[in-house]
């Protein structure tokens, strides 16, 4: 009976998330990168960048009897893991995470635990319909998704009118 195939949370080193995910692709497993566009500012030009959206985790769809096999690309350096067990992201949560980086809005990552805030649904604009925290930075409102499988948490700066308040969240 095959193994059932599941996202595992790879962690690679410094800057090589992409070489990372080439190389895996090229031996034929799935790979998710997510990536974002960064303007970099040079002191004669403007530059567009894109830079990995996780600094240093690259998603990797395989069973576990091949996480070892998935180590012996170059730049590969481990698996993550919570409490003994190796990390895992559910499909879904990969879903999300692409879509939000399909709508193109300005997204920042934040490692950090933030205390839970106002549970929102979004009302409107290209995320419509998705659920999560509101977290008050400054004047701003940001929308907090949270990516439980590898505790980082991705804050979207969303308009105010296009959140409402929900009572009762779905739990993600």
């Amino acid at each position: 009976m095959m193994e059932e195939l599941k996202w595992f949370v790879m962690y690679t080193t410094s800057r090589s998330e992409k070489k990372v995910a080439d190389r895996l692709r090229e031996r034929g497993w799935e790979v998710f990168l997510p990536m974002i566009e960064e303007l970099r500012q040079w002191s004669d030009r403007k530059k567009k960048v894109q830079k990995a959206l996780f600094n240093g985790y690259v998603f990797v769809k395989t069973s576990r009897n091949q996480l070892w096999e998935c180590l012996q690309v170059p730049g590969a350096v481990k698996f993550v893991h919570f409490a003994g067990q190796h990390a895992t992201i559910r499909e879904e949560e990969i879903e999300i995470i692409q879509r939000v980086i399909a709508t193109g809005v300005a997204v920042e990552t934040d490692g950090s635990v933030i205390e839970p805030g106002e549970k929102v649904k979004v009302v409107g604009g290209p995320l419509q319909n998705m659920t999560g925290e509101v977290i008050e930075q400054g004047n701003k409102d940001y929308f907090l998704i949270r990516v439980p499988g590898i505790y980082q948490n991705m804050l979207i700066s969303i308009p105010r009118k296009f959140l409402q308040v929900t009572e009762d969240p779905q739990p993600n």
